[in-house]
């Protein structure tokens, strides 16, 4: 049997799993290579730690680009992270020398992916990042090889593990947003800086990623409308239960149309309204199948390195193909409509003091920016804390509301910025 030589930078908890299950299970994962997988050479910052695998016959470096100087290895498995630097150098040299690159970094896939997908194209290897995008579901080659048949729609999904575990757990606990992230820090299902998660940015380079297969257009990540859940509280939680709907961060987009990481209300009896901890979920429509979804653990040491051996089994087996599902130029430039024309329903939650004549200013407000109410709820008459006002709308364009909730924020006796979520009413997703 012929040999398959690996190469892995970064031996974090993704890397030394790949290399344990690599060297553990070699006999299975060669017979399902039809090659015999080997791994020549590995980098991390130190070599003394114990990661659960020997390395007497393996190269150990620091430097992850002196990988390039073994002419003998096949696939360079990155796993460093990061939108550019040593990884984008290494994965662009090693293109450039004809080595094959298995990736899990989205943020670089989500930046620099059109560029280093051509370069694999030109040099006649491939660049393949199942591993970028949720994990342990087959999310692109669901929609890259199951789902090629079909005209994709709309992609939309539970695509970051950390903010599902902390809304499901504000759901079920009624716990406050920063109490649950603490939680979720010691945990380990949230980072000592959690910005990437809870802003959105995680979850809009796999969007990125998914949007342009689904289309067959170059989504640039610039372009993407992304808010994450900073700013939510207990209360909205609360009050979308009582309107029969659940709060989730989703990563929403249509063909022609916007492309969003974004809170969104949906539906409580939704497929997506029940995946809760830190499993992801993607869901994806169009002709003829309409709708598929998959579910499953979305982050980790075993879901990421079963989507980079999977990757490296198809590499192996003279599988892997273009990585977009198509040759970089032959995808289309991008056709996003505007986000601020598209029009839905919106929650609104406006705190106020408790005084006359307020819900007529904020009803004057709406209805001057073209907007009308669909249903209302208002809490009891408080003399020490705030009332809330919890409204939701017809269908209006994005850029009334927004407006319309400046205007209502400066508005007397209005006491913070009003809360603004989109809702995703019953049958969006199928």
């Amino acid at each position: 049997m012929s040999q398959i030589r690996i190469g892995i930078a970064g031996l974090g908890i993704v890397g030394a799993e790949t290399a344990r299950q690599i060297i553990s299970s070699q006999d299975i994962l060669s017979r399902r290579a039809g090659k015999n997988l080997k791994i020549i050479a590995v980098s991390a910052r130190h070599k003394a730690k114990d990661r659960g695998f020997p390395l007497d016959d393996i190269v150990f470096y620091t430097d992850p680009l002196k990988l390039l100087d073994h002419d003998d290895i096949d696939v360079i498995i990155e796993l460093i992270g990061g939108e550019g630097g040593v990884a984008l150098s290494l994965c662009q040299k090693a293109l450039q020398a004809g080595k094959h690159i298995i990736t899990a970094n989205k943020a670089m896939i989500a930046h620099h992916g059109f560029s280093l997908s051509k370069l694999a194209e030109d040099n006649n290897v491939t660049l393949q990042f199942e591993a970028a995008v949720a994990g342990g579901i087959p999310a692109i080659k669901i929609l890259r090889e199951g789902l090629a048949g079909n005209q994709i729609e709309t992609v939309a999904g539970i695509l970051n593990g950390t903010c599902n575990y902390i809304l499901s757990e504000m759901t079920s606990s009624n716990s406050a947003f920063l109490d649950v992230l603490k939680e979720a820090q010691h945990k380990g299902f949230a980072e000592a800086d959690p910005s990437f998660d809870i802003d959105g940015v995680d979850a809009a380079h796999k969007l990125a990623i998914l949007s342009t297969i689904a289309f067959e257009q170059k989504i640039e990540f610039s372009s993407l409308s992304i808010s994450g859940i900073r700013n939510v509280s207990d209360i909205d939680i609360n009050y979308a239960a009582k309107l029969g709907y659940c709060l989730k961060l989703l990563g929403i987009a249509q063909r022609g149309g916007p492309a969003e990481v974004t809170m969104a209300l949906i539906s409580d009896d939704e497929q997506l309204a029940l995946v809760n901890g830190a499993l992801n979920a993607v869901s994806y429509s169009g002709a003829p199948v309409q709708s598929s979804i998959c579910i499953g653990p979305g982050a980790g040491a075993g879901p990421t390195s079963s989507a980079v051996l999977a990757d490296l089994i198809d590499i192996s087996r003279g599988l892997a193909n273009y990585p977009y599902g198509s040759p970089v130029d032959l995808l289309s430039e991008q056709k996003l409509a505007s986000q601020t024309s598209k029009e839905q329903c919106y929650y609104l939650r406006i705190a106020v003091t408790d005084k006359p004549g307020v819900l007529s200013q904020i009803s004057a407000v709406l209805r001057d920016h073209g907007l009308s109410i669909a249903s209302m709820i208002q809490n009891g008459q408080s003399e020490e804390g705030p009332v809330f006002l919890v409204l939701t709308t017809h269908k209006c364009a994005k850029i009334d509301i927004e407006q319309a909730a400046e205007v209502i924020g400066n508005t007397d006796h209005v006491l913070d910025s009003p809360m603004v979520i989109p809702i995703f009413d019953k049958g969006f997703f199928s």
